[in-house]
């Protein structure tokens, strides 16, 4: 059995959690998303440029998942709140983190990656002081809304979401901590 180790991601993970997050993104997307819309958005947010910023950005973690010394997974919680008028009705409980992305290679999908990388993200975000943690999820994705659910999340509003030139529905899933 291989060892699953889960750390804040560090300037030489970049490249490593870059291909996961290219790899990763399209299997969270409805069919619906066009092949262009997907590249225009790895390139534009999951670029090894962009994860060099979110590690520069004291508000942002970035945590990775290592099985057999491989990154295989990789979330991002992000501090506050954003201006999103739909995000600010959904989410109540102050003072929040964003649970901004979670992905996971489909090699260790069902296994207990996920799990650890959300109960790190719930650490990050207790250490931060949140009282709640929030997330936006598209409103196709069963599979990831089934997997917040059984981690304690509800479904407290909607927003939408801008996919390279097209727009996508998520819904805002909150859970309070603590």
């Amino acid at each position: 059995m291989t060892s699953l180790h889960i750390s804040p991601a560090t300037t030489t993970d970049i490249e490593d959690v870059a291909d996961v997050a290219a790899r990763t993104f399209p299997l969270a997307c409805p069919p619906s998303v066009t092949a262009d819309n997907i590249t225009a958005f790895v390139a534009a947010n999951l670029s090894a440029e962009k994860f060099t910023d979110y590690l520069a950005d004291p508000d942002r973690t970035v945590l990775v998942a290592r099985e057999a010394n491989l990154v295989v997974g990789y979330a991002m919680v992000i501090r506050g709140l954003p201006d999103d008028a739909d995000v600010r009705r959904a989410v109540t409980v102050l003072p929040t983190v964003e649970l901004s992305k979670v992905y996971v290679l489909p090699s260790s999908h069902g296994g207990t990656v996920s799990a650890a990388l959300m109960s790190a993200a719930l650490d990050v975000a207790v250490g931060h002081g949140a009282k709640s943690m929030w997330l936006g999820v598209n409103q196709k994705n069963k599979r990831a809304q089934r997997f917040y659910t059984k981690q304690g999340f509800a479904v407290t509003g909607t927003k939408s979401f801008r996919l390279g030139s097209g727009v996508e529905h998520d819904f805002v899933m909150t859970r309070t901590l603590g």
